[in-house]
């Protein structure tokens, strides 16, 4: 029996244990009985992102992105696309920095859109500029096996 993994709820934001062999069964929320994994990105804001990066015992992406941002918008469907590939081994988030600017703040985002990957509550590897859904794949892939 493999040992239970805490995911974080991407709509009440509660923290599940789930069996790590359980991760690919659609596992639902205890609390609101959603599905924890939904194949695409969770949008969260300050109050809940702390929860995400910490609570998550699977790498955290998070797509730092502004609504105004050409870049961003053609980014986009691509982050999207990667989340159906990447979870349930990866959790999906997006900051609006527009309306989140302390975070943008908190983490030296510079440029946008920026990825930046999380682990075990901290960033691991960033990325600074648009990609198509291979490259954010091929991209998470590769600093996956490198953090391990």
């Amino acid at each position: 029996m493999s040992e239970p993994l805490h995911l974080v709820c991407p709509k009440c934001n509660a923290t599940n244990r789930i069996p790590a062999a359980r991760l690919t069964e659609a596992p639902k929320c205890g609390k609101c009985h959603m599905p924890l994994f939904a194949g695409q990105p969770q949008a969260v804001t300050a109050a809940s992102f702390r929860k995400h990066i910490e609570h998550n015992e699977i790498p955290v992406l998070v797509d730092f992105w502004a609504p105004w941002c050409g870049p961003c918008k053609m980014m986009a469907p691509a982050y999207q696309q990667a989340a159906a590939q990447l979870e349930p081994s990866v959790r999906l988030l997006k900051v609006d920095t527009e309306a989140e600017q302390q975070l943008g703040a908190q983490f030296n985002i510079r440029s946008i859109p920026t990825l930046a990957l999380f682990q075990d509550g901290r960033e691991v590897a960033r990325q600074a500029g648009a990609m198509g859904t291979a490259d954010i794949v091929r991209w998470v892939n590769s600093q996956n096996t490198a953090s391990r």
